[in-house]
């Protein structure tokens, strides 16, 4: 491949004529590790002292810990404190899923186990720098070159044979982190308001829900109902995995589907089959439940389909209600918040089941069809909100990734070659 003018290959790919590709050992000025207190010591767990475990780094910065230890057990174990700003890597994990090789920044002044190696730049090497660029290489970096089988591992001599491609000076060093780091607190940001706008969803699922708060407009009481009273129950039919073709004739509803893919509305299916005899087809209004699982709780899931003549296949509940009196999607928000109500219905042992003479008991309060429709639709733009900003969210990853390709390589310069040295 032919080399762009101002431009040099390495091993770690093409980089500015004026950049370097260093190992760690040339750039870091030592490594030390940690130590776990005596577990058969109940007193050296009740202190206030930060104690970071290699499961707590995730490419983060660490400002609290699961648990804390006291000033005897630092002094009995010989731990030494690790402070704010500090680069921290998992040096053990099992293979290519476990912790070994995740990173993150000490927040706050802490100690560490042994499974945590903390890493000490010489001046020449900016620890930001250092943390967004091992975030960009990290995972290639880890398999790369730890040792072992299954439990595989780093130690300070694999570590200093680790590359890094650097900028000439420590000022690129720090816009590049400025720049990643502004990336991340906007993703930070965003992070933070899914999780207020979700908290917002399950307060109002259960205010909505049973009536403890109102909608403008709407009076009267709610009516207690047994399902049994108002439902008719049915049963999808067949529809095995191998059954399943995206060039199928008529879309389709797999009941694994029901834990992994749907929500509270089916308004468009993700699957398609072939037309073949004794098939179950929807009703628009129609509740899905999945009715066997290995787990209790994921019986617990409810699917409105607003489609008619969808195919439910077999393991899937139908419940049919008269859309006139009750909303599929009411209904199916109903059945997620009471999830504790379906989990007492629930039979069996290593299989779980749930049947529609189990379901028939199932109670709760339904208010009239205006008002289910009204609360639905409240419910449904908080989801919309939701989807917009995990949307976004997802975008800003994806950019975040493309920004770190740049940066980190040195396709686009913050600082002008040349400029800082001048």
């Amino acid at each position: 491949m032919e080399v762009r003018p101002g431009y040099k290959q390495t091993e770690m790919g093409f980089i500015p004529e004026d950049w370097e590709m260093k190992r760690w050992g040339e750039v870091i000025s030592r490594c030390s590790g940690g130590a776990t207190p005596r577990r058969n010591r109940p007193e050296f767990y009740n202190g206030d002292i930060r104690w970071i475990t290699s499961g707590e780094l995730d490419y983060n910065v660490i400002t609290d810990t699961a648990e804390k230890i006291s000033h005897d057990a630092v002094i009995k174990s010989n731990l030494a404190m690790v402070p704010t700003g500090t680069f921290l890597m998992a040096i053990t994990g099992l293979e290519a899923e476990g912790t070994r090789g995740a990173c993150g920044i000490v927040g706050a002044p802490s100690t560490t186990n042994q499974s945590c190696m903390a890493v000490f730049p010489t001046e020449a090497l900016v620890t930001e720098y250092l943390f967004h660029y091992y975030v960009f290489r990290g995972k290639q970096l880890a398999l790369q070159y730890c040792q072992g089988t299954k439990q595989q591992s780093y130690t300070a001599g694999l570590v200093k044979q680790l590359p890094i491609l650097l900028p000439p000076t420590t000022t690129e060093q720090r816009a590049i982190a400025e720049a990643l780091s502004d990336v991340d607190a906007l993703l930070g940001g965003l992070d933070r308001l899914i999780a207020k706008k979700r908290d917002l969803k399950q307060a109002a699922l259960q205010q909505l829900l049973t009536g403890r708060i109102r909608l403008p407009g709407f009076r009267g009481e709610w009516e207690v109902k047994a399902l049994g009273e108002i439902a008719a129950f049915h049963k999808g039919r067949g529809l095995p995995k191998s059954a399943l073709t995206p060039y199928g004739s008529e879309s389709c509803v797999h009941y694994g589907e029901l834990f992994t893919h749907y929500g509270e509305t089916i308004c468009e299916t993700i699957s398609r089959t072939n037309k073949s005899p004794g098939e179950f087809y929807s009703v628009a209004n129609d509740v899905l439940m999945p009715t066997s699982d290995v787990t209790p709780r994921g019986l617990a899931k409810a699917s409105c389909v607003v489609i008619d003549g969808v195919v439910l296949g077999g393991d899937i509940l139908v419940i049919r209600t008269a859309p006139s009196l009750v909303s599929g999607t009411f209904l199916s928000h109903v059945i997620r918040v009471e999830d504790d109500q379906v989990l007492r219905l629930v039979t069996g042992t290593t299989v779980y089941h749930l049947y529609g003479a189990d379901m028939k008991k199932f109670t709760f309060k339904l208010p009239r069809l205006a008002e289910q429709q009204a609360i639905v639709a409240v419910l449904s733009d908080i989801d919309a909100e939701l989807t917009a900003l995990e949307a976004r969210r997802d975008k800003t990853r994806d950019l975040k990734q493309a920004v770190m390709q740049e940066l980190l390589t040195g396709k686009t310069r913050l600082i002008p070659a040349g400029a800082a040295n001048a």
